[in-house]
């Protein structure tokens, strides 16, 4: 009786105190130290119960069975299974059961199997232990095909047989399954227990049924915690985090006060919302109630600090955690992973292995990600050699991100040899090796893997087809897998999106239209692609149309929304326009967003307001090397070359160290001002210091510095001695500057060159004829315009940037 209640060291003074202990004394101790989960305790009455002399009986076994499972493994359960069979008891009807579930615990289903199949007759005790360990080593079908068994042989199931078959009726795809079981439940009169019903629940809402879930819920005349917790976890399982909120809620006014698993479940929903102010108000509310002890809470405010952008808040939580277990470790080596911090995640990793923390399964495939580059390999796959040698290799989900890995690493064959060795393939096999292939652009062998996919009857998912049409070389392409997505009934809403943009590719403005008619309008990214779409395609002022319609929608922009906007400001070239949306992004708080406060600087400076462009560089808390490769460039759009040199000279001061990018800005600064000695100097540097390899715009905007400063000839050599064929741009902006200093001589040679690489194009025709011209060679330049006439080229007519910004902020008006 003191063992049943919890009160185990009262128990033994009453069992110290017996004078003559006979076998039940015993048992009746050895049972209570098993129930009371004091493993190590038990395993010592049952030794003394030997060195007594006494013979154990089938209460003693009964007992002493289970905490072989906690304790010593399969050798130390072997061994008393060898001394049942020795005392004449091991096909006991109560015996055999406890020996199933010893034999599940210890993963050795084959062996529960074989002593189900010994037993002459099987009470419903041993069925619910069979049943049972199917479902614990995830072998569900056979877990059903068990109850089927049973159900055909005049068994009747009882309460525990339901509650043992129904999570695996939530892990195999078909609902069929639970609700046959459901009706089952509802014939044999077992569906008002509250623990059947909650099961049930489960169930569906796992198979993605959230409404029948909701009416078993309404339907209990009685809800418990369990109840409450069922539902909570359900809506959240299905991702109404929101609804999750609103259950507690009710729960809270039913009188039902929260547990720790409530508390789990709500952080967990914070966290998939991102609401930390929420997730914060949970966080005290299990301070104040004692929960914040709980390990699995705990191990909730890990992911919820991780998942909101506060790592440092998780990293802070997690080195207070007095005992941390297997869980707390993956939480937070997946943040690391998350948040980009390699270091941070294999520093964890080792010190797992200090503090003689096991890895398991979910440790290895949260820490592969991390290995995303070629010198990653070696780590990656010293990973993979651990996962094997622990007994992990052959796990699907293992191999895929192991596929991944090899694959991000650069070692395909690897990637493939995973792949073709895979006795399983699941669809994100399939995706992982085509994610691998499309990322190093192989577009044939990408479409090879789509078509032995759909050959092998694997269906593909939104995910291949995403993968299949950002590489798609042509429209027709593109059109395919559209009408295969349609023809399959998968055009979720990123493949839409996606869609959205492999037609703009294409410039085919009119599909991203009516592709946009059929997109969910709550979504932010649909939109932000069609901004994007009318930005590249120099329509600005449909971008502004859209963001009204977006903001009348009620969708909330993201700081891509804004990044958008602020480029359809910067082709507008409206002041008063850049303005306005610089008031609307310091409103809603995008201007601590560093990619957008670059790109203000950039639209300030473009838009002819340096002054404002340099506040805003000066206003940030934190700068990167485009923060200041912006403003040099803007410096040199005004031409003030002393400016760009100056900030240039601050940036290296500060530690920060200049791209290519920056030397593009800087050197384009010395070609407005007309700096040649520093250009030259700081493009020898960029080469010799910085180890940086010019690109064919470095290359231009010396050609340009060369070229304003009439050193034409020097411009000349430059572009003789280029590592490669030079661009039409470079040879425009020689031809122009011949066209004004007069070289008549070079202006042919570069026309020639020009007419060469671009034979249709009428600029390089009437730069030359201008030449002609001031030079006085009339007749070559009527020879030439006739030339051009004879080709049917146009001179493409000028337009004023200054009339199209006028009319653009009338069409706003």
């Amino acid at each position: 009786m003191y063992a049943k209640v919890g009160h185990i060291q009262t128990s033994r003074r009453v069992f110290d105190g017996i004078s003559q202990r006979d076998l039940i004394s015993w048992n009746a101790l050895l049972s209570g130290y098993s129930l009371n989960g004091l493993d190590k305790e038990a395993l010592e009455v049952f030794r003394e119960i030997l060195v007594m002399g006494l013979k154990p009986n089938v209460s003693t076994f009964v007992s002493i069975i289970p905490v072989c499972t906690h304790l010593g493994g399969p050798m130390v359960g072997k061994s008393i299974h060898g001394f049942a069979v020795k005392c004449g008891v091991y096909l006991e009807e109560s015996v055999v059961p406890a020996l199933i579930s010893m034999y599940a615990g210890c993963e050795d289903l084959s062996a529960a199997q074989i002593l189900f199949g010994l037993l002459p007759a099987r009470n419903v005790i041993a069925w619910n232990a069979m049943i049972s360990a199917c479902t614990q080593n995830r072998k569900f079908n056979e877990a059903f095909d068990v109850f089927r068994l049973m159900c055909q042989e005049d068994m009747t199931p009882n309460l525990v047989t339901l509650v043992s078959i129904l999570p695996s009726c939530g892990n195999l795809v078909n609902i069929q399954y639970g609700e046959s079981v459901h009706a089952y439940g509802m014939k044999i009169g077992l569906m008002q227990q509250v623990s059947i019903a909650t099961c049930l629940m489960s169930v569906y809402a796992k198979l993605g049924d959230i409404d029948a879930a909701r009416f078993l819920f309404d339907g209990m005349s009685k809800k418990n915690i369990l109840s409450w917790n069922s539902i909570i976890s359900s809506y959240i399982h299905n991702g109404l985090s929101d609804m999750g909120l609103v259950a507690l809620h009710e729960m809270q006014l039913s009188g039902i006060i929260p547990d720790s698993v409530t508390m789990v479940s709500i952080l967990s929903a914070c966290a998939q919302l991102g609401d930390l102010p929420s997730g914060k108000s949970a966080h005290a509310y299990c301070l104040r109630n004692g929960f914040s002890l709980n390990l699995n809470v705990l191990n909730a405010l890990l992911a919820l600090y991780s998942d909101c952008g506060q790592f440092s808040s998780s990293l802070e939580l997690f080195h207070n955690i007095p005992i941390r277990n297997v869980i707390s470790w993956n939480t937070l080596i997946s943040g690391c992973v998350r948040n980009g911090d390699k270091g941070t995640a294999i520093a964890c990793l080792r010190q797992m292995q200090q503090e003689d923390v096991r890895f398991d399964l979910v440790t290895v495939i949260s820490i592969l990600p991390i290995f995303c580059l070629a010198e990653d390999l070696v780590e990656g796959t010293t990973i993979h050699g651990h996962a094997s040698k622990t007994g992990y290799g052959s796990d699907v989900s293992l191999v895929n991100a192991l596929i991944s890995m090899y694959v991000n690493c650069g070692d395909l064959e690897a990637g493939q040899l995973l792949f073709d060795c895979m006795p399983f393939r699941s669809v994100v096999s399939w995706n992982a090796l085509i994610t691998g292939y499309r990322n190093h652009n192989l577009f044939r062998e990408v479409m090879v893997l789509f078509d032995q996919m759909k050959f092998e009857d694997q269906k593909p998912n939104s995910v291949t087809l995403l993968n299949l049409l950002s590489i798609c070389k042509s429209e027709l392409q593109g059109k395919s897998i559209h009408a295969y997505a349609v023809r399959t009934c998968i055009l979720e809403s990123p493949l839409v999106t996606s869609l959205i943009c492999m037609y703009d590719k294409f410039e085919n403005i009119n599909s991203c239209c009516k592709l946009f008619e059929l997109a969910d309008k709550r979504n932010v990214v649909v939109w932000n692609a069609m901004m994007s779409m009318y930005v590249k395609s120099k329509r600005a002022e449909r971008t502004l149309i859209y963001f009204h319609e977006m903001l009348w929608m009620e969708t909330e922009p993201n700081s891509v929304t804004i990044l958008a906007l602020v480029s359809a400001c910067v082709q507008l070239g409206s002041i008063e326009l850049a303005e306005c949306i610089t008031a609307y992004i310091i409103c809603k708080g995008f201007d601590k967003d560093i990619f957008v406060s670059n790109a203000l600087i950039d639209m300030y400076a473009r838009c002819g307001n340096i002054l404002v462009a340099k506040k805003i560089f000066d206003s940030m808390n934190k700068k990167d090397a485009v923060s200041w490769s912006v403003l040099i460039n803007g410096y040199g759009m005004h031409g003030d070359g002393d400016a760009a040199l100056a900030l240039f000279s601050e940036m290296k001061c500060r530690g920060v160290r200049p791209d290519e990018i920056t030397f593009i800005g800087i050197l384009s600064a010395c070609s407005h001002s007309g700096l040649v000695d520093i250009g030259q100097m700081l493009f020898n540097s960029m080469m010799e210091e910085y180890h940086i390899i010019p690109r064919m715009e470095h290359y231009a905007c010396m050609v340009d510095l060369f070229a304003r400063t009439g050193h034409l000839d020097e411009a000349y050599d430059f572009i003789k001695r280029l590592p490669f064929k030079p661009s039409a741009n470079i040879l425009e902006s020689l031809l122009g500057a011949c066209s004004v200093h007069g070289n008549t001589e070079l202006g042919e040679e570069i026309g020639r060159l020009l007419n060469e690489l671009e034979p249709e194009n009428s600029g390089s025709y009437v730069m030359l004829a201008n030449i002609y011209s001031a030079a006085g060679r009339w007749i070559d330049a009527s020879i030439l315009r006739s030339d051009m006439e004879g080709r049917g080229l146009r001179k493409v007519p000028g337009f004023s940037l200054t009339e199209l910004n006028r009319n653009a902020v009338r069409g706003r008006d």
